[in-house]
């Protein structure tokens, strides 16, 4: 005996309400795409599978990811328990009936086929505690209404659910399925030629930078290259960003007139040294996850590029480039232009510097993470006094001190009394 109906039962695969887990590893776009890959190879898998009925019981709209020949259902019930329960009440036309989830796209043929004539059920464990498949002769409610889901003991809760009811189970065999950026990296290495496995590659080769610099400011060991691989720098400093400011930092805060504007705030150590100073400082960053660390440390942050409209335009008294973010957009001399722009007339442009003093590189770089992942080139500069200087004088900044540290080197500058107001950036 096998099944006259196979149920996929799956969410409409849209970013930010299907897998959240593999949020640790991707944007929820990305993991939108890996979902949605995933449930196009369980769908092919099933479609293959020589049955009498394919039916889908969705929750959401179905899209072009879905083949011909499937009835679509619309779940129904709170709580996944009685949304499988609906499931397969609405499938059942009087014959067996195997139900599948969308996180176990290395699915086959053969196992969908299997033969479970003397029993009454058929049960598919999952590696992470819960089950990948359940059959059943006809509808009961009886064995999955309570059964507790989403826990690491699901699937041995149902076994034992389906034996107190005494049915006969048969056990497939054990799969992983795709909950974590592991196993999707686990999958996608043991069965290659599906087609969340060549996403997956894909993606491991284009993350978008601004994801891999939050890994680091969550503790993650992210490291620079260039395009050719050659080592530039690691963001393992973020260790020092998250702690308060140190001698140096309090050293280059003490020649800041307020208010002051912190370009690449990051965790937002610089404006809440400001605060305690006493000096009105804001800070702004296009992650989210720094301006969420500055703000609750109690200091006000922004969430904006700095090519964008900034408040207090014209206006400020101090503009900062702190921890290397001259390299923000890799073209210093465009930088320092949109600096001359934001700071008042007689303002400070506090610029922080490669120690090497000749250097001058702009060349992309491309961010590592600890996972495996790498990012798409992003324009970045790593320059020294020299370079820098350069850009100020087309910048029409002025050069008022050079100093340092034994580990760190800094510029400042004053608008030229000629510089307007506004320039394009």
């Amino acid at each position: 005996m096998t099944a006259d109906t196979l149920i996929v039962i799956a969410k409409e695969p849209v970013a930010g309400r299907v897998k959240t887990r593999l949020q640790t590893g991707f944007t929820p776009a990305e993991a939108a795409a890996l979902a949605r890959a995933s449930l196009a190879d369980t769908l092919a898998a099933v479609r293959s599978t020589p049955v009498r009925r394919y039916v889908l019981a969705l929750e959401g709209r179905a899209g072009p990811w879905l083949p011909n020949g499937f009835h679509v259902v619309a779940q129904r019930g709170d709580g996944l328990a009685t949304r499988l329960a609906g499931a397969f009440e609405d499938a059942y036309d009087g014959g067996p009936m195997l139900l599948v989830g969308m996180d176990t796209p290395q699915l086959t043929r053969e196992l969908l086929s299997v033969d479970w004539a003397g029993h009454d059920a058929i049960l598919g464990l999952t590696e992470d505690g819960g089950y990948w498949c359940l059959g059943l002769r006809e509808p009961d409610r009886r064995a999955l209404v309570g059964v507790p889901m989403s826990t690491d003991h699901t699937g041995a809760d149902q076994l034992a659910r389906l034996r107190l009811l005494g049915y006969k189970v048969l056990l497939l065999p054990t799969l992983r399925d795709m909950d974590t950026p592991d196993d999707a990296a686990a999958l996608a290495a043991l069965f290659p030629a599906l087609r969340v496995s060549r996403l997956h590659r894909r993606l491991q080769h284009s993350a978008p930078p601004g994801l891999l610099f939050e890994k680091a400011l969550g503790g993650a060991r992210v490291v620079a290259t260039g395009i050719d691989g050659r080592w530039v720098s690691s963001l393992c400093e973020v260790d020092r960003w998250q702690a308060p400011a140190d001698d140096v930092d309090r050293l280059a805060l003490s020649r800041c007139e307020g208010p002051v504007l912190d370009i690449g705030c990051g965790p937002g150590r610089i404006v809440t040294a400001l605060a305690e100073r006493g000096i009105p400082a804001l800070g702004v960053d296009i992650s989210a996850e720094a301006v969420a660390l500055t703000t609750n440390r109690g200091a006000p942050a922004l969430r904006r590029p700095v090519q964008e409209p900034l408040p207090g335009e014209g206006r400020w008294g101090s503009v900062l480039l702190m921890d290397g973010n001259i390299g923000i957009g890799g073209a210093p001399e465009l930088l320092l232009k949109r600096c001359a722009e934001l700071v008042r007339p007689d303002g400070l442009v506090l610029v922080e510097v490669d120690p090497d003093d000749d250097l001058d590189d702009t060349a992309p770089i491309i961010l590592h993470g600890d996972s495996g992942r790498r990012s798409k080139p992003l324009p970045w500069a790593r320059v020294g006094t020299q370079a820098v200087l350069r850009h100020a004088l087309a910048a029409d900044l002025l050069a008022t001190e050079d100093w340092r540290t034994p580990h760190r080197a800094f510029l400042t500058f004053r608008r030229s009394p000629a510089t307007p107001l506004a320039q394009a950036y």
